[in-house]
């Protein structure tokens, strides 16, 4: 499962929206490969920012970046309860600090250790472990290298071990509500 924060205004995610849109599609499909059957990915993005500060990054705006963008992915607005104001909890209790910002994780069975870096079901079970939090690729708005997306979900979709080297994301700032600051 891929969780990505992204947000509508920022310079870094505006340079990969198309390329995640097409990388999603490729990996939340059922692909098959030379005698192995690779299961689709589950994708989702959240944006965390602010709507106080950012009303562009708001989830009417987020609904039409999703539509031009046709993101295959569900597009969330980080905001537990609709009777509360903006919690912002998800970026907070994941660690996310910027967009985009990636968090890969893989799932691990029926094992129930509580081991930092797993999201909890509603069972109690930690069925995902993290296994890679950072950037999608070296791309960025002011280089030339092309979006590629991460090698670390090749590698958790056929098994293998994940890159030891996780980059950290580079992007826009996390827009803190005023008083969750």
């Amino acid at each position: 499962m891929q969780v990505m924060f992204l947000c509508n205004h920022c310079p870094f995610v505006k340079h990969l929206k198309k390329d995640l849109a097409k990388l999603s599609n490729f990996y939340m499909k059922v692909a098959k490969f030379p005698s192995t059957f690779w299961k689709g990915l589950a994708v989702v993005a959240i944006s965390s920012n602010s709507v106080a500060t950012h009303p562009q990054d708001g989830p009417q705006f987020m609904a039409e970046d999703a539509k031009l963008y046709n993101y295959p992915f569900p597009y969330l607005y980080d905001e537990l309860n609709m009777f509360k104001p903006q919690t912002q909890d998800v970026a907070r209790d994941l660690g996310a600090v910027c967009t985009p910002e990636f968090f890969l994780f893989k799932k691990v069975g029926n094992d129930k250790s509580c081991h930092e870096g797993f999201i909890v079901g509603n069972d109690g079970r930690r069925p995902f472990e993290l296994v890679y939090h950072g950037q999608f690729d070296d791309s960025r708005p002011s280089n030339s290298v092309p979006v590629t997306g991460s090698l670390a979900i090749d590698s958790v979709l056929s098994g293998q071990p994940v890159p030891s080297v996780q980059k950290p994301s580079v992007g826009c700032s996390i827009k803190w509500h005023p008083q969750k600051s």
